[in-house]
């Protein structure tokens, strides 16, 4: 169906996007002049509103977040929420809830490394290095999480590294960078359906597709209702896919060192995480 678009730069009014839809911005949201308000869909010709997130809204979000941090990762978060899609104020709380939650608040961009036990376990050989692609001595620590949503192990590196055109195995810390790891987290996020499912409000789905279970649920939803607070979005009723989680190797230790999981070992003869599979 056609949208019907009307604009106004207008602070406090509405952009209608369909009959008896509407997203209201308010003096806490943004939106460019009305010839830079707009651009073309990948689809193809059908246009959809550029929305801009402030310093402001990042503020009251993430209220952890240095002003330095803030004014470095804001361009790279606003690019990234646009070239992925997160075009709408519910999709963007959903993101920055799980961004949130997964990163501190943008504060660690990188996993801390002792080793700890869990992370030895992240060096091969062995059942955890397998699932992650670690096959050579050191990819634990050289492989271990980066950006907003940790990436993990030889494996996820070599993936995300092959669709963004990077070289993200001979240059890990790429992955850390605002450039790479934003755009990480967009790819992500866009490729796993999650943009239809913040559409629908579905942030348990949307945990599980992240974290592979529901650890820090309430934390998530805290995040994402402050979010909306700040955003004033609303939701569009949208089918989602079910793609994988995304595989880490600090989710898999938890998960194996569970009750029930060690209860699955004696059974089986090993434990297994949460997913069963590696995306």
């Amino acid at each position: 169906m056609n949208l019907a678009v009307l604009w106004t730069n207008c602070p406090g009014w509405s952009i209608i996007l369909s009959i008896g839809q509407r997203l209201f911005f308010r003096d806490c949201f943004e939106v460019t002049r009305c010839k830079d308000a707009f651009t073309s869909s990948p689809r193809g010709g059908t246009e959809r509103p550029i929305l801009i997130i402030t310093t402001e809204n990042l503020k009251k979000i993430m209220p952890n977040l240095t002003p330095q941090k803030r004014a470095l990762y804001l361009p790279f978060l606003n690019r990234v929420m646009e070239e992925y899609e997160i075009s709408n104020p519910f999709r963007c709380a959903h993101f920055l809830a799980q961004l949130a939650h997964e990163s501190g608040e943008l504060r660690y961009m990188e996993e801390i490394w002792g080793p700890t036990a869990a992370q030895n376990r992240y060096e091969p050989p062995g059942l955890l290095a397998e699932k992650l692609g670690n096959t050579e001595r050191g990819d634990g620590k050289r492989f271990k999480g980066r950006g907003p949503i940790q990436i993990t192990g030889r494996r996820n590196y070599e993936l995300y590294g092959q669709l963004l055109g990077v070289d993200l195995v001979s240059n890990p810390a790429l992955a850390a960078t605002p450039q790479i790891a934003f755009s990480i987290a967009g790819l992500y996020w866009r490729t796993n359906g999650l943009n239809q499912l913040a559409d629908i409000d579905d942030i348990v789905s949307i945990t599980k597709r992240i974290n592979g279970g529901v650890n820090g649920l309430a934390e998530r939803r805290a995040y994402c209702k402050r979010a909306k607070e700040v955003l004033f979005a609303t939701r569009t009723a949208v089918t989602p896919s079910t793609p994988a989680p995304l595989m880490r190797g600090f989710e898999a230790v938890r998960e194996e060192t569970s009750p029930r999981a060690r209860a699955s070992a004696g059974s089986t003869g090993k434990a297994t995480d949460k997913s069963g599979q590696q995306q």
